[in-house]
């Protein structure tokens, strides 16, 4: 399950996104319920916003109930996620993500793309609180054998995954296609507390 992943670095040209907080800091632990970047194209720009890791449509009532992934293979007949997916499709920017693998004791893998800055597919929402309303997303996930992987899409995915007008077919073609090679690290066990978010996260098996 893609429940960590990291976003430490990035380029000038994305720094230049509209939306992209002046103040955003490097993170190696990125967990669901914390605050992520989620770009967006909105009436023909594109932009970033600080959204919220777990989807919480309008209508949600239960707060405890905020799903981090959403499934490719059922989100395009789910209620909790059937509408963001033909309305409201966004990107999640990544330096890459973490998986834990073993039977006895789990072992923690750093996965990486040949892209330096690899984007996932994902769906958002905004919830209205007043006078405010708060953005929140989910990661769209792949089954990749025993684990289940976020949708990692290129440049040309992206622009269909984000344009509006994307016929539904299309769009369901791109939670089918072949996924990039990754590279992977084992890693010390260090990623597994919550608490540290530094380089640290990555130190090497």
């Amino acid at each position: 399950m893609c429940g960590r992943y990291a976003l430490f670095r990035w380029s000038p040209a994305f720094a230049a996104l509209a939306g992209f907080p002046p103040d955003q800091r490097p993170a190696w632990n990125i967990a669901p319920g914390a605050q992520v970047l989620l770009l967006r194209r909105l009436d023909g720009e594109l932009r970033l916003d600080r959204a919220r890791w777990g989807l919480t449509p309008a209508w949600l009532s239960d707060l405890s109930k905020t799903p981090a992934q959403a499934r490719a293979e059922t989100l395009a007949e789910q209620p909790m996620f059937r509408e963001a997916f033909r309305l409201r499709r966004g990107l999640l920017p990544a330096n890459g993500f973490y998986e834990w693998r073993g039977a006895a004791r789990k072992r923690p893998y750093w996965m990486t793309a040949e892209d330096p800055l690899p984007c996932f597919a994902a769906l958002w929402e905004a919830y209205p609180v007043g006078e405010r309303c708060y953005l929140s997303v989910a990661v769209v996930t792949r089954a990749a054998a025993s684990q289940r992987r976020p949708l990692i899409l290129d440049c040309a995915a992206q622009e269909a995954w984000l344009a509006a007008d994307t016929p539904l077919a299309e769009l369901q073609a791109l939670l089918d296609r072949p996924q990039p090679p990754l590279r992977e690290r084992a890693l010390a066990t260090l990623i597994n507390d919550p608490r540290l978010d530094a380089p640290e996260c990555l130190t090497p098996a």
